[in-house]
């Protein structure tokens, strides 16, 4: 845990106490802080108060006193409409922060040298973040990892010369950590998203652009109009900027060619990276991805050869195209966390041949989207509510059956795959939510990996979870 010491003797509120929020009442507390919490959720409150926390409503409490208002993440801070706690804050000039502030302050105080990548990003931040973690940790580097993914941040060992943070930064914490200053932040791409708690496109744009402006070097992919006219904004005000791309050659940056990542300089290029082989980067989302992850790890000193170990041994992030098995030409995929459409693409461009096993709860527009990527698919396996609706989309387009239950979808697909004499994938990629089946997208995964593993002759390429299935 990191004891948040820039708090000691102040009074802090605090909002919202999920895991993270009580990860940071423990932080506060251990710095010397006095922290009053509260939650709308009274089991939250009652948890809280069991644990020994002063609970008090923020409604009723002296805001002259107070210093700051933590946020959790996911309360409200502009749209649709600020929280009424932070009307409360506000009024009294009370700043509004959240957990990562706290880092980045106490990183600041106690070792500001110690190198600090953050990453955000639409699509692709949780694969690059678990990536650049894998590179440093391989390379023998005292590594932690957290935030967005995994940990909460307080929860990560201190701050100290030499230790390296990788942080996956959601926009929600981003809005909530005004003096976010990495060694290297990186802004993979931005698409529409969350413009609920953002009111426009533009305003979830300048929110993610205030983590590469604050940032040592600001790596920005190009692939999107936002992006680049954030990179050319940030490059002029005059922070070191690397450009990278997964569909366009750069004059200066690392981009996509194949499966090899290009390093240009000055018109003058290089191979740093080849991608062919590493089955856990298939697709050019995650050349994107490791090219991200490619120019922060030598933007904080890591070599290239370091960087080239890092890749070949990447195992991939759990459940997102999460290669778990293989039985002669079959290779078994998990890609459990594509939970719509738009997320099961990037698996499905990534493989020539698949016996796709697709279902669960539907998100609204269904499967049609994908139309272009049904020539792909040898055969698809339903399951779940969604399993009629996938199959009137497919219709002729597209061999299919409603298997029901993901146990005789996978049985079903592998032995059907086994008829192929050269290289296919069987896989799970629902492009819906579980809940229809499972708790959520990590049960349904680990039950997938259970049933693979229950097949005879497959080699299993992850542990397999106990009482999966």
């Amino acid at each position: 845990m990191i004891p948040a010491t820039t708090f000691k003797a102040k009074k802090v509120a605090l909002f919202g106490l999920g895991g993270s929020g009580l990860a940071t009442v423990r932080s506060l507390v251990a710095g010397g802080a006095e922290v009053f919490a509260w939650d709308d959720n009274p089991d939250s409150v009652a948890k809280a108060s069991a644990e020994g926390i002063t609970t008090a409503d923020l409604r009723a409490i002296d805001w002259k006193s107070v210093s700051t208002l933590v946020l959790s993440p996911g309360v409200p801070l502009t749209h649709p409409k600020p929280h009424w706690s932070v009307d409360l804050a506000r009024a009294e000039g009370v700043e509004v922060i959240g957990d990562v502030e706290i880092f980045v302050r106490e990183r600041r105080a106690a070792a500001p040298n110690c190198p600090f990548i953050a990453i955000t990003g639409t699509n692709g931040k949780s694969t690059t973040t678990a990536l650049i973690a894998h590179i440093l940790a391989s390379s023998g580097r005292d590594t932690q990892l957290g935030g967005n993914i995994g940990r909460a941040v307080l929860t990560l060992d201190p701050p100290k010369d030499c230790r390296f943070f990788v942080v996956e930064c959601s926009s929600y914490q981003i809005d909530l950590a005004p003096t976010l200053n990495p060694t290297a932040g990186i802004l993979l791409n931005v698409t529409p998203d969350h413009l609920d708690r953002h009111g426009t496109i533009q305003h979830y744009a300048d929110v993610k652009e205030r983590l590469v402006a604050g940032s040592g070097t600001a790596v920005v992919g190009m692939d999107d109009s936002y992006c680049e006219l954030i990179a050319d904004r940030v490059e002029r005000a005059g922070t070191r900027v690397v450009r990278i791309s997964k569909r366009q050659p750069l004059a200066d940056g690392f981009y996509n060619d194949g499966h090899r990542i290009i390093e240009a300089h000055g018109g003058a290029t290089s191979v740093l990276a080849d991608l062919n082989g590493i089955q856990t980067l298939r697709g050019s989302h995650n050349a994107q991805n490791a090219a991200a992850a490619i120019a922060a790890c030598l933007a904080v000193g890591v070599t290239p050869d370091e960087v080239r170990a890092g890749l070949a041994s990447f195992a991939g992030l759990k459940h997102r195209m999460q290669p778990v098995g293989r039985r002669g030409n079959v290779v078994f995929v998990n890609d459990s966390k594509a939970t719509n459409a738009e997320a099961a693409a990037p698996a499905l461009s990534s493989y020539d041949r698949i016996y796709w096993i697709a279902g669960g709860l539907p998100k609204e527009g269904g499967i049609s989207s994908l139309g272009p990527l049904f020539p792909r698919i040898a055969k698809a396996y339903l399951i779940g509510e969604a399993a009629s609706a996938f199959a009137a989309t497919l219709g002729n387009a597209v061999p299919y059956e409603i298997s029901g239950t993901l146990a005789q979808a996978v049985i079903h697909a592998a032995t059907d795959a086994a008829t192929e004499n050269s290289p296919v994938a069987v896989m799970l990629s629902p492009a819906c939510a579980s809940f229809d089946q499972y708790k959520n997208f990590e049960v349904r995964g680990d039950a997938f990996v259970g049933h693979v593993a229950d097949l005879d002759g497959v080699t299993m390429l992850v542990d397999v979870p106990t009482g999966g299935k």
